[in-house]
């Protein structure tokens, strides 16, 4: 198996991790199980290593005008230390990947998803004006989450910043473990919890503080199989199963960080006319109503007709019942719309729910 390594693979190997090769990165998939790994970070706290992820740095002075160009949302709306859930598109509407925008007080950092990394920063390259500079760091930095409610407890042992002063979706920078970092109140899990950015080289040390301070939380290390359980039981998208080149914003439910008024972006003129026209398709979560598995590709049906097919799917830990996302025709979309499912040659009965499918968690209860 080959990819790349991240500054904690040996630590993966060392605690029996299941390896696989994901977005060009050897990861590790589960330490036990997906199923414990993903309760504990509901139900307490878990660490994943996500140093996969791309990072770029956008300065200079016309850095604000070529980021706002560049993505969807407004970056002229971000404070200093305001982080911002955002897209990427082609001129024809398609995403390119979705990311976050971290504004800082002198510089942006863009954070996108490993897979997409090198495709991303060629994309910026071909557009960057000559006054704007873009620098891919991506190798030199660890990134750690550390979510569930027990999140807080644990990352303020390890720093003097004042957890309290960061509201969600914001950072500050300072120290985690004595180290310089980019200390983020954000996730991709759906529970109160934090993204911790240091230098690689101080990888080991920094997984290590935080194993020791969660120690009273039964924390964990948590795998690539619960972060997608865990994201999927928000409803949130996943580049290349629910948004690709081949989706608009609007259909995947991405109209809400698409602010058509800000002015010109790349792409806004195709989201524009798909706005006016109305979107034919919409991608939208169901609950299976028997016992059953939905997988990505599997038939979505309506009156023994295909009206779309499932893009991600499982069987939800905290539910359990099986849950999934799909494009299906316009006319289907509405919450409480009886579908089915085909899942081998059988059409399991499932239902359009307002997401997110697991509404018990403590961001939710929080905000």
């Amino acid at each position: 198996m080959e990819g790349k390594k991240t500054g904690l693979y040996d630590v993966h190997v060392g605690l029996g991790a299941q390896i696989v090769s994901f977005g060009g990165y050897l990861m590790p998939l589960k330490y036990t199980s997906i199923l414990e790994e993903h309760r504990r970070v509901r139900r307490s706290v878990g660490v994943f290593d996500v140093s996969h992820m791309g990072e770029f740095i956008v300065s200079g002075p016309g850095a604000q005008d070529f980021v706002n160009r560049m993505t969807v949302n407004d970056v002229a709306s971000l404070g200093i230390y305001q982080v911002q859930y955002s897209a990427m598109l082609y001129d024809h509407g398609g995403i390119v990947d979705d990311l976050l925008v971290y504004r800082l007080p002198d510089r942006y950092m863009l954070v996108v998803n490993a897979a997409n990394l090198d495709k991303d920063f060629r994309w910026l390259q071909d557009h960057c004006p000559n006054q704007v500079e873009l620098k891919n760091v991506s190798d030199d930095i660890t990134l750690l989450a550390v979510q569930g409610p027990c999140s807080d407890h644990v990352v303020e042992k390890l720093t003097d910043v004042n957890l309290n002063n960061i509201n969600y979706y914001w950072c500050a920078e300072g120290t985690i473990a004595g180290v310089p970092s980019i200390i983020s109140r954000t996730g991709y899990t759906g529970e109160i919890g934090w993204e911790l950015y240091v230098d690689r080289k101080h990888s080991e040390s920094l997984w290590n503080a935080v194993m020791t301070a969660g120690k009273d939380y039964e924390i964990g290390p948590v795998g690539l199989g619960a972060r997608d359980t865990l994201r999927l039981e928000m409803k949130y998208c996943l580049y290349g199963n629910d948004i690709s080149q081949d989706t608009n914003p609007l259909e995947a439910g991405l109209a809400w960080i698409t602010k058509l008024e800000k002015g010109d972006f790349i792409g806004r003129d195709a989201v524009q006319k798909v706005k006016d026209q109305g979107v034919t398709r919409r991608l939208v979560g169901m609950e299976l109503l028997e016992k059953a598995f939905p997988r990505p590709h599997y038939p979505i049906i309506k009156n023994g007709e295909t009206v779309g097919d499932i893009t991600s799917g499982t069987v939800s830990p905290m539910l359990e019942k099986g849950i999934c996302l799909g494009y299906v025709a316009a006319d289907y979309t509405k919450v409480g719309t009886e579908l089915a499912v085909q899942i081998r040659g059988k059409d399991v009965p499932a239902v359009v729910i307002k997401p997110p499918f697991y509404k018990d968690s403590s961001l939710s209860k929080k905000s």
